[in-house]
């Protein structure tokens, strides 16, 4: 069989077992992907919209922590679902036509779609309940969320290698990943801040994302300090590592050495 098709083959199976599993085991299944979103924005905008007259965009608190949160979430869930891929099919590794990479790539074709239907259907949903009339720019959110996807699929491969490797290293990233969440705008527009706090957080890429995805939903917000090849860059460097750190475990990986 060609390897191409064999691979093909094998991730399709792949995806169709992480889709029954990726919340098979909490009730009402994929229904949690959807109202653990919704939470989080309905707890930001019931805490902010007591200590606040007007959010720092529009007139709706619940519209800017969504632009805020949902682009976070394609970032957070893709990378840790993507780091979790070789703990969670180890087992198949044993079958020669089961490779590392299947898993990978299976697991972000699972994440990516489940992030794109979920983000649809809160950003539309609210829009509708708050009755928002607004002029999307969806190409432009698209590609924001795009970028958060390649971002967690870069880190989340290279991490999937490192944390089996080392547990400690685990430990240790998932304790400096925690200010992640406050440090990436999802509360503030990050190129407000002044000087030189704007310049440290900007080094992340995650709110440089945020900021795209705000920019898509916001005309009046302009991003003065968004850049986007920055974040490009940044992607393509986390991409290289990634493949290069499961390339040469993979075997180590595939023999249950590691």
């Amino acid at each position: 069989m060609n390897p191409f098709l064999q691979h093909l083959r094998v991730t399709a199976a792949l995806m169709v077992r992480e889709t029954s599993t990726r919340y098979g085991s909490k009730p009402g299944g994929y229904i949690w992907a959807f109202v653990e979103p919704v939470a989080h924005i309905l707890m930001m905008t019931l805490v902010f919209g007591a200590i606040a007259r007007t959010p720092l965009l529009g007139k709706s608190f619940a519209l800017f922590f969504a632009t805020g949160y949902l682009p976070y979430m394609f970032y957070q869930s893709m990378q840790a679902f993507i780091a979790g891929a070789v703990k969670a099919n180890k087992s198949l590794f044993n079958y020669p036509v089961v490779s590392p990479f299947d898993a990978v790539v299976s697991r972000y074709f699972v994440q990516a779609a489940t992030s794109f239907v979920v983000a649809f259907l809160v950003f539309e949903i609210l829009i509708f309940i708050e009755n928002l009339g607004l002029t999307i720019d969806y190409a432009g959110l698209i590609w924001a969320c795009a970028l958060a996807t390649f971002l967690g699929l870069g880190i989340g491969t290279a991490n999937a290698a490192l944390f089996a490797i080392s547990p400690m290293y685990e430990q240790v990233f998932g304790l400096v990943m925690r200010p992640l969440y406050l440090i990436s705008g999802v509360f503030f527009l990050p190129d407000s801040m002044p000087h030189p706090y704007s310049d440290f957080l900007l080094y992340n890429p995650v709110a440089h994302i945020i900021m795209a995805f705000r920019r898509s939903v916001y005309p009046e917000y302009r991003a003065s300090s968004l850049d986007e090849m920055y974040v490009c860059q940044f992607i393509a460097v986390c991409m290289v590592m990634g493949v290069a750190f499961f390339t040469f475990s993979a075997r180590s990986i595939r023999e249950n050495k590691i």
